[in-house]
């Protein structure tokens, strides 16, 4: 077997553990990136902790990428930590990465340019929260600049079956789309959950991974469907149907109100346990800040009450 081959069949087995945990978690923390991959019954890292360029020894090119999102008050090492989200919210084709340290001939980006010059598929590991990451790929090293100081990073879709860069503008442009739809919903979702502490807003159920954050407004509402925090509520993944069939409503002053025609029916523990829910207060954050928008939450009441 050639290094190429062997390259190519240890890059497939990276990029199907992370296929594999991405249908499961909604995002990946650090440790789960520290867990590796197995390849010819050994285990592999995905990333190095240390550093955000990888290549294990074992292979002729470049893994993956990662960028960190940084803790509150914490230095900002590297402009793409400030930049790279905005860049792909503006519509930007490509997203920069910083190269390491300030040698365009050092391993690290040595690595990047030979990716470039190759081809060559990588998973690029974006962070969305401290220690947590949306996992993109397949990814390419779309431009490398020594002077600059800086690669470019360019996306190809999630669908795709062949690892090969995006061919024209028509499709570097529906892959950053996708990467843009699935970084929003990642992002939105972290900052929710986040802000009310793992907890549904309705039942104070302490699991994350049961959890969804909820459009107060629709994000398809261009005036009031941002995808900030005050625009979103933690619902379990009963609650939020509740909540988006009208069956569930929340009035201004964060008061909980159940549907006359599910107050009128008895099945059960589950229905009964919604049915407590009529009268209740909303959970709120323990920041103000972060309080469900008044607004928004009158808006919406108003379509609970004409479904009604």
């Amino acid at each position: 077997m050639t290094d190429l081959e062997h390259d190519a069949l240890m890059r497939t087995a990276a990029f199907e553990r992370v296929h594999s945990l991405s249908e499961v978690h909604d995002h990946l923390t650090a440790q789960q990136l520290g867990l590796g991959f197995q390849f010819e019954g050994q285990r592999f890292p995905l990333v190095n902790p240390r550093r955000g360029i990888f290549k294990p020894a074992q292979m002729r090119f470049l893994l993956t990428l990662n960028t960190v999102f940084p803790k509150s008050g914490n230095r900002v090492w590297y402009d793409d930590q400030r930049d790279v989200h905005r860049q792909i919210f503006d519509g930007d084709e490509m997203v920069d990465y910083a190269f390491m340290g300030d040698n365009p001939d050092s391993a690290d980006n040595r690595w990047l340019r030979e990716a470039f010059e190759n081809n060559i598929p990588i998973i690029y590991f974006l962070g969305i929260a401290p220690g947590r990451y949306q996992a993109i790929l397949p990814a390419f090293i779309g431009g490398w600049d020594a002077g600059q100081r800086k690669a470019q990073i360019a996306f190809g879709s999630p669908e795709q079956r062949s690892l090969v860069p995006p061919a024209s503008g028509v499709e570097r442009h529906y892959a950053l789309r996708t990467v843009k739809q699935r970084l929003h919903q990642a992002s939105f979702r972290e900052a929710v959950i986040g802000a009310y502490r793992g907890r549904c807003a309705l039942s104070g159920l302490p699991e994350p991974m049961l959890l969804d954050a909820a459009h107060i407004v629709e994000d398809r509402d261009e005036r009031l469907g941002q995808p900030i925090v005050r625009n979103g509520i933690p619902l379990s993944k009963v609650h939020h149907a509740a909540f988006d069939a009208h069956l569930i409503g929340i009035d201004p002053d964060y008061k909980l109100h159940v549907a006359d025609r599910l107050l009128a029916q008895k099945d059960g523990p589950i229905l009964e346990a919604i049915k407590s829910l009529d009268g209740q207060a909303l959970r709120l954050p323990k920041r103000r800040q972060d309080w469900p928008d008044q607004d928004r939450l009158a808006l919406r009441f108003e379509r609970f009450r004409r479904a009604a």
